[in-house]
């Protein structure tokens, strides 16, 4: 039993040894961003019916079924 311990306690000095330690943990605040729209962004995130025809995608119209 005394062996396991020992032979245990290698494995994981040796593990330490070569793979360091975890990171640091990093906290949702840190990987979010607030950015507030600028005057000329308005467009870009505004749905416009009449063109919206432009972006859509349809596997069969593409191959003209």
């Amino acid at each position: 039993m005394n062996e396991e311990l020992i032979g245990e306690a290698a494995a994981a000095a040796a593990r330490h040894a070569r793979y360091g330690r975890l990171p640091e943990r990093i906290r949702f605040e840190e990987m979010t961003e607030g950015v507030e729209a600028g005057p000329g962004d308005g467009g870009r995130a505004s749905y416009d019916p009449q063109s919206a025809w432009k972006y859509y995608s349809c596997l069969a119209l593409d191959l003209g079924l």
